[in-house]
């Protein structure tokens, strides 16, 4: 068998030969951050399985020389040195080629290499950071999904488990981490050498090394885990907050789980240089600064919730992801669906006035939106190259996930479900699981969700269900929908399961008859909005419900859900927008944050393809808007109040943004006066941080290529700043065009950080999405070297999804044409669907006749 291997064999594949499997990785590290290369060898233990002549294990972009590549089978002095060692660059691949058939049993890879500490924030990189106003660099790892194989020669997917024994030599004056503790540190003058104790099992993806000059904050667990934050020097007080939070996460998720946190340590660290969110690495946790740190005087409050919620996502996952792995990327909602649910759990326990589980519909939403599109995929999709992981990294793995795992422990009930989830942790500890184990210990749905159409006839409820699709047409799927129905009050309700396409249910255990007499009858499906679906109510039944929520009848999570279904079958031309605003209007009282930022973003988006779509109605639609928004920002004003609750301050820069956007004079006004004083002195209370990016906005509304006096000044605190948080603000807001492309062109420039791009990109005013994409489309090959994974797909999306004509989307099609390689197939695809669903819903919003009359009694009214 073996005499028939050809090195041919292991090219193209997408995984690796089984024949050979490591179990313990034997490493040292020696970077040189003067001159952003490295050193290293490691010492493989394998296990040989099957006869082979050859060994074919993951490495990218490393210098390996056949003479420092062995293999010494065990119990034996012998040994072996390779015939040729095949560097294969596009399959990211090693192929070590022997004489000999390899004898069966346990032996010793050691192999010799060199590499580059890379700027593209993965692999082993660098990131720059200043000391006492000296720019200096520091070594990060960032391996996951896939990128391991930059740092070292390994088997590089996450099935592939086994133990690390980690050695690095560092300049003596900096601070090397790990996953484990420091046992030994040997100082020799300039160096030093670094041991850290061996890890337990885990994949390649969560190793981690970091070798810098940091400052930490620490404190212990109450059953005695070490918890440090590490920071740049002089940040330290910044990490106090993520510690707590750290602390009460640990021991709330050993009780949660029913297992101990396995390591003897947790270290988070904000790295200046970060592409993700953070990094959930086994013990040392990496964060981008705005996901770790918060400053009580300068940060918001959204800042304060992002880094509880974040730390609780990344802690969590050192039980589910890390202690009991996914087997491959294809169950990788299995690691991020559930870390976010778990996320809520925590913060709800910690925080319970944040009313985060109301908010937990933001992620269900963005969950549905992507789900709506054809080119959408299942929660578990098959990975076929390597390429194409970074792209499933989205609101399908992370959000919809969460809002399944949300549906089922709504639908078991919360003890069964700890009690299964925790049976399942113990089954896998220490190895991989797919997501039929899961559903083994619960007891995979299709890709998309229903649309449950609900209507009264002779004194049933008839139910009839569709996939949903935002493009309006119909899709195939269907589904066994868990339907939690109230009727009149939420002490009358039902729970049933809806299998078939249409069905009648008799709920005369309700009283739904003698219900139907009052004068307040309405009925609302998917209680609390728990489950993954939408609901379509036919006018009568939607009448009602507009009446509930005036009434204030309805639960916060219900009223969301209402308008969110609403706007949803809008969009897909299922509904008016004339009725959509009629709903709209009828929150004037609404109390709950989150709600009313729902209604918000409805309402900016409305804005948005209006002016594409009937531009003549645009000053009505924003009096409607604006006379609405008023007076919630009247009664809330720019000042916190004495005592007031953190929903509030999040409301406030949520409102306060949305006046500016919509170009209320008073908003603005006021926004410039608070920040000339603001530009003179940076302590003062008149622009607190929950308002600073309403203040932003409204200043670049000012701003015209004439006069740039407000962009220059906005510019002036993004160099000055030493606040992450200040660095992702919305210098492309203006509504002039020549001042977005100047404003584009400076997130191409040096002084901004690869991994702050895309937020500033996200600023661009709602008028510039055909600057932007002319812009992308002249920098494109800059971009596509400079940027790769989750920052290139972002830059795709924020880009292409917001076009609203066909022109546009034709253009798309015709750019990308030869422009698409596997790392951006998916989201490309999205995108131009995205298009054609604005360029749909603008088409239909050109055909509403009754449209201009409607919004002028709004106005009016209002």
């Amino acid at each position: 068998m073996a005499a028939e291997q050809t090195a041919e064999q292991f090219r193209g594949q997408a995984r690796l030969p089984h024949f050979a499997t490591p179990r313990r990785y034997d490493l040292r590290l020696t970077p040189d951050l003067a001159a952003c290369a490295f050193a290293g060898s490691v010492a493989v233990s394998l296990a040989v399985a099957a006869p082979t002549r050859f060994l074919v294990l993951n490495a990218a972009e490393l210098d390996v020389a056949p003479a420092g590549v062995s293999f010494a089978p065990q119990g034996s002095d012998q040994v072996l040195q390779p015939l040729e060692v095949t560097n294969v660059p596009e399959d990211e691949i090693l192929i070590i080629r022997f004489n000999e058939v390899l004898p069966l049993g346990e032996g010793t890879l050691t192999i010799a290499f060199q590499g580059t500490l890379n700027d593209k924030m993965h692999g082993f990189y660098r990131s720059v950071y200043e000391l006492n106003g000296e720019k200096k660099n520091m070594a990060v790892t960032q391996f996951e999904p896939a990128d391991a194989r930059h740092c070292f020669p390994c088997w590089d997917e996450p099935a592939f488990k086994a133990v690390f024994k980690i050695t690095v030599e560092v300049p003596s004056e900096t601070i090397a981490l790990s996953n484990m503790p420091v046992i030994e540190e040997k100082i020799n003058g300039p160096t030093k050498i670094v041991y850290f104790q061996e890890s337990p099992i885990m994949s390649t993806y969560l190793v981690a090394v970091i070798v810098g000059i940091f400052d930490y904050v620490e404190d212990f667990t109450t059953d005695g885990t070490r918890v440090r934050v590490y920071t740049q020097v002089g940040k330290s007080a910044q990490g106090k907050f993520a510690l707590e939070v750290a602390l009460k996460t640990l021991v709330l998720f050993k009780e949660y789980f029913a297992v101990p946190y396995p390591l003897p340590k947790m270290d988070m660290i904000a790295i200046p240089d970060f592409a993700l969110g953070a990094m959930e690495n086994y013990g040392l946790v990496t964060y981008r600064e705005t996901a770790l740190l918060f400053d009580e005087r300068h940060s918001a409050a959204a800042n304060k919730q992002r880094v509880a919620v974040v730390v609780a996502h990344e802690l969590a996952h050192q039980w589910f992801g890390n202690l009991v792995t996914m087997e491959w990327w294809t169950h990788l909602w299995l690691n991020e669906g559930f870390a976010t649910w778990v996320s809520y759990l925590a913060s709800d326990q910690f925080f319970p006035e944040w009313n985060v589980w109301t908010q937990f519909l933001e992620e269900s939403t963005t969950g549905f939106k992507l789900d709506a599109l054809a080119g959408s995929h299942p929660i578990e999709v098959d990975i076929n190259h390597v390429d194409e992981i970074d792209e499933i990294f989205d609101a399908i793995s992370y959000r919809k996930g969460a809002s399944v795992i949300r549906m089922l422990q709504s639908y078991l009930g919360a003890e069964v479900f700890q009690k299964s989830l925790a049976t399942y942790i113990k089954r896998f500890m220490y190895s991989n699981a797919k997501t039929e184990d899961l559903w083994a210990a619960l007891e995979e749905g299709l890709q998309g969700y229903p649309v449950v159409s609900v209507k009264l006839k002779d004194g049933k409820v008839q139910l009839e269900q569709t996939q949903f699709l935002s493009s309006g047409s119909t899709g195939s799927g269907q589904w066994v929908v868990p339907v939690t129905l109230c009727c009149c009050a939420y002490s009358r309700q039902e729970k049933f399961l809806f299998h078939g396409k249409q069905e009648d249910f008799d709920l005369s255990g309700l009283g739904l008859t003698e219900c139907q007499k009052k004068c307040s009858f309405w009925i609302k499906l998917n209680v609390n909005q728990t489950s993954f679906y939408r609901v379509s109510y036919d006018d009568e039944l939607a009448s009602q419900l507009r009446y509930a929520i005036e009434t204030n009848k309805l639960s916060a999570a219900d009223r969301y859900g209402v308008l969110d279904d609403a706007y949803a079958l809008c969009m897909a031309g299922k509904q008016k927008l004339v009725s959509l605003l009629q709903l709209i209007s009828v929150y004037k009282d609404e109390t709950e944050y989150t709600v009313l930022a729902h209604v918000i973003t409805t309402s900016l988006h409305i804005a948005e393809m209006m002016a594409v779509a009937a531009p003549e109605e645009l000053v009505n639609l924003k009096k409607f808007l604006i006379d609405f928004l008023e007076p919630f920002a009247l009664k809330l004003g720019w000042d916190a109040k004495s005592g007031e609750g953190h929903l509030n301050a999040l409301l406030r820069g949520t409102l306060l943004t949305a006046l500016a956007e919509l170009g209320h004079e008073t908003t603005i006004n006021e926004a410039v006066r608070r920040f000339n004083v603001f530009l003179v002195d940076r302590e003062t209370p008149l622009l607190p941080p929950d308002v600073r990016k309403a203040a932003y906005v409204a200043l670049m509304q000012t701003v015209s290529k004439s006069n740039k006096t407000g962009y220059k000044s906005l510019l002036k605190i993004y160099r000055e700043t030493d606040l992450s948080q200040e660095k992702v603000r919305s210098l492309a807001s203006s509504p002039d065009p020549d001042v977005v492309c100047e404003a584009l062109d400076f997130i191409l420039s040096p002084e901004v950080r690869n991994q702050d791009a895309i937020f500033l990109l996200r600023g661009v005013s709602s008028g510039a999405h055909e600057v932007a994409w002319q812009w992308l489309k002249e920098n494109w090959d800059y971009i596509l070297g400079a940027y790769s994974g989750t920052l290139l797909t972002n830059f795709v999306n924020i880009t292409v999804a917001p076009l609203a004509t066909d022109e546009h989307g034709d253009e798309a099609e015709e750019f990308f044409k030869s422009r698409t390689k596997a790392n951006i197939a998916r989201t490309v695809k999205q995108s131009i669907e995205r298009i054609r669903i604005n360029a749909q819903w603008v088409n239909n919003i050109k055909a509403e006749a009754d449209l201009g009359s409607v919004l002028k009694k709004l106005a009016h009214k209002h």
